[in-house]
C-alpha cells in the first residue's frame, strides 16, 4: 500500500516533535511561518477545508486534502485529527514528494 509511506514518515515527524494537529494549533503554525505543509482530512468539514484551503493559499503553505481523519490520527498515534501541519521543512519535503509520487499535488 503506497499511501503508508505518507503515513510512516508523519509518525516519524509526530516522533521528531515536527507536527502541530487539531485545528487551532495547525491554524497558529501557518500564522506563524512555522508550517511547511498542511494536511486535511477528506472528511474533514467542508468549513474546515475551505479556511485550511484559503489560509494556506494566503500564507503561500502547501496544503493537501488527504486521507480521513482516523487515518491521519492513527499516523500520528493520536485520536482522530482534522488537520495537521508538519513543521519540519525536511519532513514537509520528504512527504510531498511521496504525495507527488502518488498522484497527489498541493493546494488542491
Amino acid at each position: 500500500m503506497r499511501q503508508s509511506k505518507v503515513y510512516s514518515s508523519l509518525g516519524l515527524a509526530t516522533k521528531a516533535g515536527q507536527t502541530q494537529s487539531g485545528e487551532f494549533c495547525t491554524e497558529r503554525a501557518v500564522k506563524t511561518g512555522q508550517a511547511f505543509l498542511v494536511l486535511v482530512a477528506q472528511d474533514a468539514s467542508d468549513n474546515t477545508k475551505k479556511m485550511f484551503t484559503n489560509m494556506c493559499t494566503y500564507y503561500e503553505v502547501p496544503c493537501v486534502i488527504y486521507g480521513t481523519k482516523g487515518e491521519l490520527g492513527h499516523a500520528m498515534g493520536k485520536e482522530m485529527r482534522a488537520s495537521l501541519a508538519v513543521t519540519g521543512e525536511g519532513f514537509a519535503k520528504m512527504i510531498e514528494k511521496q504525495l507527488c509520487s502518488e498522484g497527489i499535488g498541493g493546494n488542491e
